[in-house]
């Protein structure tokens, strides 16, 4: 089964398959996963707004947007700064995906891989929980329907979990393209994500 994992982010360049395991290692820390979804969410900041926004040191911050830089995840926007010292930091790329199967064979790039992986899911578990602790600050309109968790326990052949994988990935994919409405209406920002694995009860 092949085991590919996709984000989506919100500027430059296109979509971005990562091959080698040195970016994907800037992958595996909890603050740069989380740095990488305010880019994408709120869009290009400064080392200053960043750490106001994760409650972290700034030169912590710093460090970090530095180690993503260098993989190459962000870059700077030098046209949004208003004098010399002020530092702006944009996402690089669109989309970006890995292939587990890619880093298979060694040890070391297994790890990473492994370490990325756990890391994204770690995230995106973190955040259905705080919807949990969130959700009656929102309007009842949110609280009801807006929300989903499913599962279904199914018999299927490698073939036909790749294609259940690419059904998954295409419906999030969907919305993901969609362009947002110009409607005057209030959007919230939603997280969507999938998983489908071979498991056992």
């Amino acid at each position: 089964m092949t085991e590919k994992t996709t984000e989506t982010t919100d500027e430059p360049r296109g979509s971005r398959e990562i091959s080698d395991s040195r970016v994907l290692a800037s992958l595996t820390h909890p603050l740069r996963r989380r740095l990488l979804d305010l880019l994408k969410v709120d869009g290009p900041a400064t080392v200053g707004q960043l750490a106001e926004r994760t409650g972290q040191a700034v030169g912590n911050v710093s460090h970090h947007l530095k180690v993503l830089a260098e993989s190459g995840l962000i870059a700077e926007a030098p046209e949004l700064a208003r004098d010399r010292r002020e530092r702006w930091w944009r996402l690089a790329d669109k989309e970006l995906s890995w292939t587990r199967a890619d880093f298979d064979g060694d040890p070391v790039t297994e790890a990473v891989a492994d370490a990325a992986g756990s890391i994204l899911l770690e995230r995106q578990a973190e955040l259905v929980r705080e919807w949990g602790a969130r959700r009656s600050s929102y309007a009842p309109e949110w609280r009801d329907g807006c929300s989903i968790a499913t599962q279904a326990w199914l018999r299927l052949t490698p073939e036909e979990a790749r294609e259940l994988a690419a059904d998954l990935h295409a419906v999030i994919q969907k919305w993901t393209d969609r362009p947002v409405p110009e409607d005057g209406r209030e959007r919230e920002t939603v997280l969507a994500f999938s998983h489908s694995v071979p498991a056992r009860p």
